[in-house]
């Protein structure tokens, strides 16, 4: 009887582990499963049909009490992320001031999409004509269409 208990446990303790801590694991999930259908199995060879169905239904009554109780207490909300997300989407460019021919500087690197400052005081988020343009580089507006805005490198002479 100590070792189907001791499986029960076990599968149990691995449900637990795939629930909390690695969700989408899989693995842990397949082996707290298969622990718990040894335990029945070995409930049914070491005890006949009798002990096998008490295994079975103590198994899964503890199993359905065990989930009840994970998905009721507070653990969900200490599992879960609580952050709420403040991002607003830019205006359009024209609102902002921003046409073709403006100039400004790369805040980030552009890869190619990135952020400008622009010679305006705006900020707003472009697509590089040129590929790859490092950060603190010259940029200067090549076309806008609807609300995405195209700069390329400005040349040195």
């Amino acid at each position: 009887m100590g070792p189907i208990i001791l499986l029960i446990l076990l599968g149990l303790i691995l449900l637990f582990i795939e629930t909390l801590l690695l969700p989408g694991f899989v693995f842990t999930g397949i082996l707290g499963i298969c622990s718990l259908v040894a335990a029945c199995y070995f409930g049914f060879v070491n005890y006949g049909n009798t002990g096998g169905i008490i295994t079975v239904i103590i198994s899964v009554a503890v199993a359905a009490a065990f989930m009840v109780w994970i998905l009721r207490s507070k653990t969900w909300k200490k599992a879960t992320l609580n952050t709420e997300i403040k991002a607003a989407v830019d205006q359009r460019p024209h609102e902002k001031g921003i046409a073709v021919g403006t100039k400004g500087v790369t805040a980030t690197r552009l890869n190619p999409m990135g952020r400008v400052r622009f010679e305006n005081g705006e900020e707003a988020e472009v697509h590089s004509l040129d590929g790859l343009i490092e950060a603190r580089s010259n940029v200067v507006v090549d076309s806008v269409e609807e609300e995405k805005i195209f700069v390329k490198l400005v040349k040195e002479d």
